[in-house]
């Protein structure tokens, strides 16, 4: 019989050449996966530089990405412009997102918006939902509602689920149309319905309020559920309220907790606030005045009132308990 270190000298050994052909197999598939990248990428370049369009958006794509090459604005604008030059629409598109952000290129909202209106024009959605938001914020071009309306209808009409969000807020609001909460709610719902958190961030509001809907807390749970799961801040925070007071569902402090956290994580002051407050009274946590202070603090540096009073009280608290404290 084998002693049983031989048998774990021989096991270690196969392991060891196992793991080594894996690897080689990996770092072997990896390098055929490069050479194909590099392959393609050659490939569009060719085309591009005999002035194919599509090969220069896709070009300038890749760049803006950084999909198989090093990510450069500066090379993306160039092979964006080459075929916006001969009416490629999503290059177009692309040039008025450069120009609207500064990627590329220096900021210039009116170049964006010249840009935008090419595409969109040619009914490009993304460039439709482009130019009216520079309509709706008056970025680049004289600020008007009722064109903003029009373009974010055009855009919505094809499923942009931004433009339907956008769409749905004027309609709640009255912004370039009369106010019309019915309208409010369809637009916002078609663009939930795609994962927009913003909407469903929105649909939580309508049905907390009651706003062309009758007013159901278990509903306003439900979406600011999916939007807070994908990281809406507001939702994550609202959520938390209604965990801590108990609306549309049971009362649960370590859940609203939970929620608080998520918000404060992402620097929300109130969030933070009510987090230092959960620990000041041992609500969901176990009371712990230094958290409390933390969190107290991160929300007063931003200027929350609330949270620089509570720093306050908590201090004078703390000073009442050392002064009373029994001597030993």
């Amino acid at each position: 019989m084998k002693s049983w270190w031989k048998v774990a000298i021989g096991v270690s050994c196969l392991a060891l050449i196992c793991g080594t052909a894996i690897l080689w197999r990996v770092h072997k598939q990896k390098a055929i996966e490069q050479k194909k990248v590099a392959e393609v990428i050659s490939a569009y370049r060719a085309r591009a530089e005999e002035g194919d369009a599509g090969a220069q958006y896709r070009l300038a794509y890749m760049y803006h990405e950084g999909e198989g090459v090093p990510r450069n604005y500066g090379e993306a604008v160039r092979w964006a412009r080459k075929a916006a030059d001969q009416g490629h629409a999503k290059a177009q598109s692309v040039l008025g997102y450069a120009y609207s952000n500064g990627e590329g290129v220096p900021r210039d909202d009116a170049e964006a918006v010249r840009w935008y209106r090419k595409a969109a024009e040619q009914g490009y959605p993304l460039a439709q939902q482009g130019l009216a938001y520079m309509y709706a914020h008056g970025e680049g071009v004289q600020q008007d509602d009722t064109q903003a309306v029009v373009w974010y209808r055009k855009a919505a009409g094809q499923g942009d689920a931004v433009a339907q969000q956008s769409l749905g807020y004027m309609c709640a609001n009255g912004r370039g149309v009369p106010q019309n909460q019915a309208e409010a709610l369809r637009w916002y719902t078609n663009a939930a319905d795609q994962g927009n958190a913003s909407a469903q961030y929105s649909l939580g509001i309508m049905y907390y309020y009651g706003q062309g809907v009758p007013k159901n807390y278990a509903e306003t749970v439900r979406w600011y559920t999916k939007a807070a799961e994908r990281g809406h801040v507001e939702a994550q925070f609202q959520l938390g309220e209604m965990y801590y007071h108990g609306r549309g569902v049971l009362q649960d402090y370590a859940e609203a907790v939970r929620w608080y956290r998520k918000a404060a994580d992402q620097g929300y002051a109130i969030a933070q606030y009510d987090l230092g407050n959960m620990y000041d009274q041992g609500k969901g946590v176990p009371q712990n005045y230094g958290e409390a202070r933390r969190w107290y603090r991160k929300a007063a540096d931003q200027g929350y009132t609330n949270a620089q009073r509570a720093l306050s009280a908590l201090d004078r608290q703390q000073r009442r308990e050392y002064e009373t404290a029994p001597l030993r």
